[in-house]
C-alpha cells in the first residue's frame, strides 16, 4: 500500500514534520517540465539518501499577494496543484501561506528559520530562476553558495526547452489563451485539465440530443473560448467528450461557462466532482442562425473529438491521492 501524500502547513506541529528531508521549491503552477526536472532531481537526492522527497510551495501565488487586483490566470487551483505533486511520487508537500509577514521575510532568515530550522532539510532542488525571501533577493546562487555552512546539498536545475522556447507557466498560459492545446500539453508533459462541481444549467443540449455536465471555472481562467475534444475523469473512470467553454451566443451571450458533452453516458452528474482534460481545440465559438445550424456543427465537432481522442487513448493526467 502506497504512503498517504503528506499536507504540512504553518499550523502543523514540529513533531508530525519529516525532519531530513529532500525538498523541491517552487511555485509550481502548472507542475509543467520545468517544474518536473527539479522535482526529480529532489526524488534522486531523496533517494539515494533513504529520505523523504517533499515539495515546497506557496499560496496564494506570490503574484497574487502582490498584485490583489490584477486577474490571475492560475493554471491549477491549490487542490489540483497538491494532487499533481502527489503523481509524481512524492511524499509529501510543504504549503506555506505567502502573507505580508513571509513577504517580509528576508532570505537568509528564511533558509535559517524555515528551510534548515523548522522543515530540517538535508537537501534542496531549485530552478534556475527561482527566487524567493524579501526583494526576491533569495537566488540559486545564495542557496549554493550557504550549502556547505548548512551542510546540505543543493541542485540548481537549468530551464526546460520544448519548441525552441524556455517552458514556463507564462508561456503555457499563452498558449490557452490562444487555444494552442498541443503546445500547452508540450510544455506540461500531459494534458492541462481543470476540475469543478457539476451545476444545473439551463437544460438546452438536453433538448438538442446533447446534454451536458456544466462546470463554472475560475472568473479568471483564460482559456480560449471556443469547442474542445476532452477526456473527464470522475474517480479513476475516465469518459471522452467534447466540451464548450464561452458565452453560448447562440442564446444569451452570458457568463463563460464550460458544458461537457460525455459520449455514451448516462446518468446524473449533478454535485459529481469532474476533471476534465483538454485534449485539442476544435474551433472558435461561433453564433448561429438556428437550432438545425447549431445541432448540424455539433455532430460535426462530436465526430472530430472522437478521432482526436481515439489518436491520444492514453492522453491524461496523473493524478495522486491528497485525502
Amino acid at each position: 500500500m502506497t504512503a498517504r501524500f503528506q499536507i504540512i502547513r504553518d499550523s502543523t506541529a514540529a513533531d508530525a514534520i519529516p525532519k531530513g528531508a529532500v525538498v523541491a521549491m517552487g511555485n509550481f503552477d502548472g507542475v509543467h517540465l520545468g517544474h518536473r526536472v527539479v522535482i526529480a532531481a529532489a526524488m534522486e537526492m531523496a533517494h539515494k539518501a533513504k529520505r523523504p522527497a517533499l515539495a515546497v510551495t506557496f499560496e496564494p501565488h506570490p503574484r497574487h499577494f502582490f498584485s490583489p487586483n490584477t486577474p490571475q490566470f492560475r493554471l491549477s487551483s491549490e487542490t489540483d496543484k497538491l494532487r499533481l505533486l502527489a503523481g509524481m511520487g512524492l511524499d509529501g508537500a510543504v504549503v506555506m501561506a505567502f502573507d505580508a509577514k513571509r513577504a517580509g521575510t528576508s532570505a537568509q532568515d528564511f533558509i535559517n528559520h524555515e528551510l534548515t530550522g523548522r522543515l530540517g532539510i538535508s537537501g534542496i532542488a531549485v530552478g534556475y530562476d527561482f527566487h524567493f525571501g524579501k526583494g526576491r533577493m533569495g537566488t540559486p546562487s545564495l542557496l549554493a553558495a550557504e550549502a556547505p555552512r548548512l551542510g546540505i546539498e543543493v541542485h540548481i536545475q537549468p530551464h526546460v526547452d520544448i519548441l525552441d522556447r524556455p517552458v514556463s507557466s507564462s508561456a503555457i498560459r499563452m498558449a490557452l489563451t490562444e487555444g494552442q492545446v498541443a503546445d500547452a500539453t508540450a510544455m506540461l508533459g500531459e494534458p492541462w485539465f481543470v476540475s469543478g462541481e457539476v451545476i444545473h444549467g439551463e437544460k438546452r443540449g438536453r433538448d438538442l440530443g446533447y446534454p451536458t455536465a456544466n462546470l463554472r471555472l475560475d472568473p479568471h481562467c483564460g482559456l480560449k473560448h471556443g469547442i474542445y475534444a476532452v477526456r473527464v475523469g470522475r474517480g479513476t473512470e475516465r469518459f471522452d467528450g467534447v466540451a464548450s467553454f464561452g458565452r453560448r451566443p447562440t442564446f444569451d451571450n452570458g457568463a463563460p461557462l464550460l458544458e461537457v458533452f460525455l459520449f455514451g453516458f448516462k446518468g446524473d452528474l449533478y454535485g459529481q466532482r469532474l476533471d476534465v482534460a483538454f485534449i485539442a481545440f476544435l474551433r472558435p465559438e461561433m453564433k448561429f442562425d438556428g437550432v438545425d445550424a447549431l445541432v448540424a456543427q455539433m455532430n460535426d465537432d462530436s465526430a472530430r473529438a472522437k478521432a482526436q481522442l481515439s489518436a491520444s487513448p492514453d492522453a491524461f493526467p496523473k493524478l495522486g491521492e491528497i485525502g
